[in-house]
């Protein structure tokens, strides 16, 4: 497996594995058009001071993990965070959770946030082991799967002197 940052000819790739991600859970579709940015997901993120890191294996896209900073001055955002089903459980995500932070601490972040489905309860155990704290309340999409999400964050460490 290799870890690259993704460029815009991803965007196909990416969405057929966030939409076998949405399968595995009830009334959750991959509706395309909510996701128009992974037309040019390279090029997306990084006009907002970001990346998307792929995971790819045998020339398929496994993995997915981007950044971005957000209005707020150092404080990035998560997203796109899916790993394939066999792909979990062998650190990959604790890997790109790795890179992201580098990337954002070498852009002075200093706090890593991130909203997910209140359905995605292992996504949620992940943000939690890795210092992820949930904040209070919930946002509600009003896309077709009624998404509700839990909103995470945490510090980013400053860099040892």
């Amino acid at each position: 497996m290799a870890v690259r940052d993704a460029v815009d000819a991803d965007g196909p790739a990416i969405a057929a594995l966030i939409a076998s991600v949405f399968a595995e859970y009830d009334n959750c579709p991959f509706i395309a058009d909510e996701f128009p940015e992974l037309a040019a997901p390279a090029s997306h993120y990084g006009s907002r001071n970001g990346v998307l890191f792929v995971v790819e294996a045998e020339s398929q896209i496994v993995g997915c993990f981007a950044l971005s900073e957000t209005w707020e001055r150092g404080v990035f955002a998560l997203s796109k965070v899916y790993l394939a089903t066999d792909r979990r459980g062998q650190g990959l995500a604790a890997d790109l959770l790795g890179r992201a932070e580098a990337f954002a601490a070498a852009r002075g972040g200093r706090m890593l946030t991130l909203w997910s489905d209140t359905r995605f309860a292992s996504g949620h155990a992940f943000y939690r082991k890795h210092g992820f704290r949930q904040e209070a309340g919930v946002r509600q999409l009003h896309d077709v799967a009624c998404t509700v999400e839990f909103r995470f964050s945490r510090p980013i460490p400053a860099p040892a002197r």
